[in-house]
C-alpha cells in the first residue's frame, strides 16, 4: 500500500496516512504518482495532505462517500438515465393568495406574529460578475433612489418584523445567517462592519462559510489535480444545497431549536420585492402547518423557470420537488399529457414557479438533517468530448440546490407552496444589459433595470390599492429593455411592513405623477391628501409623527440614459441604463421626536 508513495509514507500522522488508505481504496492512486522521495518537496506534499483533510471534513460522509456518489451519478450520466423513470408527474397542493383581499392580510398578520419565531438564512456566496459589476451581489444598491443596498435592504426587513412581532414586548432577537464562499467572505464582513451591521447587533449576525469540492477527471471519479500543480486538487463550487450541511454541522440549529424558534426561511440574495411576500407566506406556513413552504410565482408554460411538481413513483414513493422547465415538459409528455406544459383556462401553467425561497418548519427539518446529515441529492453535468462520453472536455464535480431538501422527505411530511403575483414577490437581478436585451419580449428581464423598476412599479401598485391616485407609467427602452417606468415610490420596511400597515397611513385623496419621486424614511409617516407633482423625501426619526399633505411641485428628478459600455459611469449605473439627474427636490427632515401634523404647501416656479 505504501509503495505507491514510497517513503513519503512515513511523514504522515496516523490519522493521515489513514485518508491515504482510503484513497488509495479508491481509486485514487494516479495522485501520489509522480511524488519524489522524502527531502524534496515536503511543504508541498503537507499542503496536498492538508488540502484532502479539508475536502473530507467538509463534506456529510467524507471524501470516501463523494468518490462513491461520483461514480454513481457519473454512470447514470453516461448510460443517459432519467432521474424521473418511474415518476408520474401532479399539481401539488398549496395557497394562492391575491394581494389585499380578506385572505391575504389574515395571513400577513399570522406571518408578522410568527417572525419572532423565525431565523433567516441569506445563501449569498456569489459575485456580480455575471451583471457586469465586480463586486458582491449583496452589495448592489436595490434602487438608486436611495442606493439601499440589498443587504441593508433584508436587515431593515428583518429588524421590522422583529419589532412589529414582539408588540412593545422585549424584542427577540431574529437570527440572521449569510452563507458565504471564499470570494464573498472577506468582503461581506467588511460591508456589514464598516455599516454598524445595518442597525442588528453584530451577535445577531452569523456568516457561514462554504467550501468548495473535488473536481473529477473522467467516468471513474479520479480526483482532477491542478495542471499547474501536481500537489493541488482542483475545486469548484459545490452550490446552494451546502447550506444545509453548513447549518446542521455549526449546531446552531440546535440553539435555535432551545431557544424556542420554529421557522427557518431561505432566501436569495437580489430579489428586492421578496420581503413583500415573506409575512403572507409564514402565515401560511403557520396556518397550514408546512413543514416546508415553497414560495412560488404564477408560470407560463415553458418559461425559462423551475415547476413545483408533484411526483409520484411507481412503487408507491412521492415527493413534491422542483422541476427544471427543460425537464418538465418532456416528462409531462411521457406520463400521458400529450400537448406537455401547457397553459390552463387561466393562462399559467397548472405547475406554479419555483422562485428559490423556502420556509421550513425547525423541528422536523432537525430531524431529518439528522438522518441525511445535512447531505442533498447532488447532480452532476460532464461536458462530454464525443458522442461515446468517455471523456470530458474539462474536470466536472458534483452539485447540489438547496431547493433539492425535499427529494429525501418521507411521504408523510407537508410539503407545500404559496404563489404570489410576480409583480409583488419575484424581480431577482441574474442577467447583465447584454443577455437581458436578447429576452424574447413578454418574458422578464431579471437585470439591474428591471429589478429597480419592478421596486417601484410594486410600491405604486400599493399605493394605488390604498386610495392613492399614481399615474400611469410610460414605457421606456433603458439598456435595450423595454420596461414601464412608475413614479420612483420607496419606503422603509419599518413604514410599510404590511398592507395593513400602510393603509393605516394614507389618508383622504393623494396623488402622486408620473415624473414624481417620493422617498419616505421613518415610521410615522401619514400621507394625506398629497399632492406630489416633482420629488419629496420625508426624513423623520421614529418617534417623531409627521403627516404629509398639501401641494409639493417642483422640477423634481429627471431620468437620465446611461450606456451600459460607458466606463465614464459607475458600474452600478452602466448596469441599469440610467441615472438620476436631482434638479430640485424638497426634503424634510425631522431629527427632533414630536407631533408635526403641519401643512406642507411648496409651490416652486416651475
Amino acid at each position: 500500500m505504501a509503495s505507491t508513495l514510497g517513503d513519503n509514507f512515513s511523514l504522515l500522522s496516523p490519522k493521515q496516512q489513514e485518508l491515504v488508505k482510503m484513497l488509495l481504496d479508491n481509486g485514487q492512486e494516479h495522485v501520489f504518482r509522480d511524488w519524489p522521495g522524502p527531502g524534496v518537496d515536503d511543504d508541498k506534499k503537507k499542503a496536498f495532505i492538508d488540502q484532502v483533510t479539508r475536502l473530507d471534513s467538509s463534506y456529510p460522509g467524507g471524501l470516501q462517500a463523494y468518490i462513491k456518489n461520483a461514480k454513481q451519478l457519473l454512470a447514470d450520466s453516461k448510460a443517459g438515465k432519467n432521474p424521473f423513470d418511474g415518476f408520474t408527474p401532479s399539481v401539488p397542493t398549496g395557497e394562492t393568495l391575491t394581494f389585499a383581499d380578506e385572505n391575504f392580510i389574515k395571513y400577513e398578520e399570522a406571518g408578522v406574529q410568527e417572525a419572532q419565531k423565525a431565523a433567516f438564512v441569506l445563501v449569498a456566496g456569489g459575485l456580480g460578475e455575471r451583471l457586469g459589476y465586480s463586486g458582491i451581489k449583496v452589495a448592489l444598491p436595490a434602487e438608486t433612489t436611495t442606493g439601499t443596498c440589498f443587504l441593508q435592504h433584508y436587515i431593515e426587513y428583518i429588524l421590522a418584523l422583529q419589532e412589529a412581532s414582539s408588540q412593545g414586548k422585549n424584542q427577540t432577537q431574529i437570527p440572521f445567517v449569510i452563507m458565504t464562499s471564499d470570494d464573498t467572505h472577506g468582503r461581506t464582513l467588511e460591508l456589514l462592519e464598516s455599516n454598524s451591521y445595518f442597525g442588528m447587533q453584530p451577535k445577531q449576525v452569523t456568516l457561514l462559510k462554504q467550501e468548495k469540492v473535488a473536481c473529477l477527471e473522467d467516468n471513474d471519479a479520479r480526483l482532477a489535480l491542478d495542471p499547474q500543480n501536481k500537489y493541488q486538487i482542483q475545486t469548484k463550487p459545490h452550490g446552494h444545497g451546502d447550506v444545509h450541511s453548513l447549518l446542521y454541522s455549526s449546531g446552531i440549529l440546535k440553539v435555535w431549536n432551545d431557544a424556542g424558534l420554529k421557522w427557518v426561511l431561505f432566501f436569495q440574495d437580489t430579489n428586492g420585492l421578496l420581503f413583500k411576500a415573506i409575512p403572507s407566506a409564514l402565515g401560511v406556513s403557520a396556518t397550514k402547518q408546512y413543514h416546508v413552504n415553497s414560495l412560488a410565482v404564477p408560470r407560463k408554460a415553458k418559461e425559462a423557470i423551475g415547476g413545483i411538481t408533484k411526483l409520484t413513483h411507481s412503487d408507491g414513493r412521492s415527493m413534491v420537488i422542483n422541476v427544471e422547465y427543460n425537464q418538465l415538459d418532456p416528462l409531462l409528455r411521457a406520463s400521458g399529457y400529450p400537448d406537455g406544459d401547457v397553459n390552463a383556462e387561466n393562462g399559467y401553467s397548472p405547475f406554479p414557479g419555483n422562485i428559490n425561497q423556502l420556509i421550513l418548519e425547525l423541528g422536523p427539518y432537525i430531524e431529518e438533517l439528522s438522518r441525511t446529515g445535512g447531505a442533498i441529492k447532488e447532480f452532476v453535468n460532464p461536458k462530454y468530448k464525443d458522442a461515446r462520453k468517455n471523456e470530458f472536455k474539462s474536470s466536472t464535480r458534483l452539485e447540489c440546490m438547496m431547493q433539492d431538501y425535499p427529494k429525501t422527505l418521507p411521504p408523510s411530511a407537508r410539503v407545500g407552496f404559496t404563489v404570489m403575483d410576480a409583480w409583488l414577490a419575484y424581480a431577482p437581478v441574474k442577467n447583465n444589459a447584454e443577455d437581458a436585451a436578447k429576452v424574447p419580449k413578454g418574458n422578464p428581464y431579471h437585470s439591474a433595470t428591471s429589478g429597480e423598476m419592478s421596486i417601484y412599479r410594486a410600491n405604486s401598485r400599493i399605493l394605488k390599492q390604498v386610495g392613492v391616485q399614481v399615474a400611469d407609467p410610460v414605457v421606456q427602452v433603458l439598456n435595450g429593455q423595454e420596461v414601464e417606468v412608475w413614479p420612483r415610490i420607496t419606503w422603509k420596511p419599518k413604514w410599510g411592513l404590511t398592507y395593513s400597515r400602510i393603509k393605516s397611513k394614507v389618508r383622504g385623496k393623494s396623488s402622486i405623477s408620473q415624473r414624481s419621486t417620493l422617498a419616505i424614511k421613518g415610521q410615522n409617516i401619514f400621507i394625506e391628501n398629497l399632492s406630489l407633482d416633482g420629488a419629496l423625501i420625508i426624513d423623520a426619526v421614529d418617534n417623531a409623527e409627521v403627516n404629509a399633505s398639501g401641494s409639493v411641485q417642483n422640477k423634481g428628478w429627471t431620468l437620465e440614459t446611461v450606456d451600459h459600455k460607458d466606463s465614464k459611469e459607475p458600474e452600478v449605473l452602466r448596469i441599469r441604463g440610467f441615472k438620476f439627474n436631482k434638479v430640485d427636490q424638497l426634503e424634510a427632515k425631522y431629527t427632533e421626536p414630536g407631533n408635526f401634523s403641519h401643512h406642507i404647501d411648496i409651490e416652486t416656479v416651475m
